[in-house]
């Protein structure tokens, strides 16, 4: 899409506005270049997007705007750009506030979700339709809880991944690869604001505006670099894993519970989280605004018993916690008369190799593989133009170097490696690697000296 296309609007409709950012000589001439952060090469003059093509949507918060929109989107025609806004920080969980469609021939739609029992009526729409969206497993989750899911997925993050971009935030790669400008000053917003500011709307529905766009110059890129069929492979596989799991006991995941050493301590980390999770989840208030997770660990190590005490703790702050002070003495005081044999243990038993650091005293020859095949794999990606973690996922790395599989084959590995979920296209370029290394790893003395004499 060139920017000149971008000024072309339906007859009757508003054209949006767009503005040239000055190149680096002070002109405003398409033909200058001008310098972005993050890429080495300069881009064409920036086009600001400041306004969709089409005008800003009105919001469809009732069922028959809801049918409406179906219907269009339904009639539209190629991929659907696909987004979501929450409101983290701000409320309870990650629930969507506000659901974009763009797709070529239906225009751009903005849907408020909360006067709806689901979308699932927009999900039918889009079915078999390919969804474009940005950095997926950030929004699929929350659209999936409106009852929306793909059956074909483009995730344009992911892809300029692959593809080696310097920068893979929306507006970069959008900046980069379109040569338009999108703001994102409204990213954080409280997206449960009613009703929503005309900005704050301008922003989502660009937000749309260039995906399938994007999507096409990102499938090309990655077509001319061999990529494309990894990147598909990539899509399916998020497809195919659904959502996450439920995280087992998610109140071990405070910040800075790492520095509780005592098991009553701990008690009291989770009597306080349920008890704040609880009633934020009553209040539909981000638990972070009750009290922050740095009070919890406070009032856990000093286990006050009054509430003077209580809010007397150093680190003790928060919108409730000088209001809601006896519900949190009463979680410390629940956590002080547990049996022992009730006190959560300090850490839960897991199949995860130990941290790498240790590796050399607990198995040398563990060590040994690790520090051998890792400076291999990256330098595999660095000729890939990847980072790392996209080629082979660093925990997967681990896994197979602790304990590789016996005895150690091509076969035996690329199974390893697929059972912990790795793509065959990492697997077919990462396999001789690996098992070279594994198979004749560089002895830790002399990596320990090698690196001594690069110091």
């Amino acid at each position: 899409m060139t920017a000149q296309s971008q000024g072309s609007t339906q007859a009757g409709s508003e054209p949006g506005h767009m503005a040239a950012t000055p190149a680096s000589d002070g002109t405003e001439n398409g033909s200058d270049h001008v310098h972005v952060e993050g890429f080495t090469a300069p881009i064409p003059t920036v086009i600001e997007l400041d306004a969709p093509r089409e005008g800003v949507p009105l919001v469809i918060d009732t069922e028959e705007g809801l049918e409406r929109a179906a219907r269009a989107i339904a009639a539209g025609t190629g991929p659907a750009g696909v987004d979501a806004e929450r409101a983290s920080g701000f409320r309870y969980g990650q629930r969507a506030f506000l659901v974009q469609i763009r797709r070529e021939g239906a225009g751009t739609w903005l849907i408020d979700p909360e006067p709806f029992d689901d979308l699932a009526i927009l999900g039918d729409a889009l079915h078999g339709v390919e969804w474009v969206l940005h950095a997926s497993t950030q929004d699929l989750p929350c659209l999936a809880d409106v009852g929306m899911w793909p059956d074909r997925l483009f995730d344009t993050e992911l892809a300029a991944r692959l593809a080696g971009l310097p920068r893979v935030g929306l507006a970069a790669v959008v900046e980069q690869l379109l040569g338009f400008g999108l703001a994102k000053e409204h990213s954080a917003a409280d997206w449960s604001t009613r009703p929503l500011p005309e900005p704050w709307l301008r922003y989502a529905a660009l937000d749309v505006e260039v995906l399938v766009e994007l999507r096409d110059e990102l499938a090309e890129l990655l077509a001319a670099q061999g990529k494309l069929g990894f990147a598909e492979e990539e899509f399916e596989s998020i497809l195919k894993a659904g959502l996450p799991e439920p995280k087992p006991d998610p109140w071990r995941r405070t910040s800075g519970v790492h520095q509780i050493r005592d098991r009553r301590q701990l008690a009291a980390v989770r009597e306080l989280w349920l008890e704040r999770d609880a009633l934020a989840q009553k209040r539909d208030i981000a638990p972070g605004k009750l009290i922050p997770d740095a009070a919890i660990v406070a009032v856990a190590r000093a286990m006050p018993t009054t509430v003077p005490q209580l809010l007397a703790t150093k680190g003790f702050h928060g919108r409730a916690a000088q209001r809601e002070a006896p519900r949190w003495l009463r979680a410390v005081s629940t956590a002080r008369n547990l049996p022992p044999e009730m006190l959560p243990p300090l850490h839960l038993p897991t199949n995860a190799p130990p941290p790498p650091r240790v590796w050399e005293d607990r198995d040398p020859e563990a060590a040994a593989r690790l520090q051998t095949v890792r400076p291999r794999i990256a330098a595999v990606a660095e000729a890939l133009d990847m980072p790392t973690e996209n080629l082979l996922t660093p925990d997967h790395l681990r896994r197979v170097a602790w304990r590789p599989p016996m005895p150690l084959t091509a076969a035996s590995l690329a199974e390893a490696l697929r059972e912990l979920g790795a793509r065959n296209w990492q697997i077919e370029r990462v396999l001789p690697t690996v098992l070279e290394s594994f198979e004749h790893p560089e002895p830790l003395s002399t990596r320990r000296k090698a690196h001594a004499a690069n110091e």
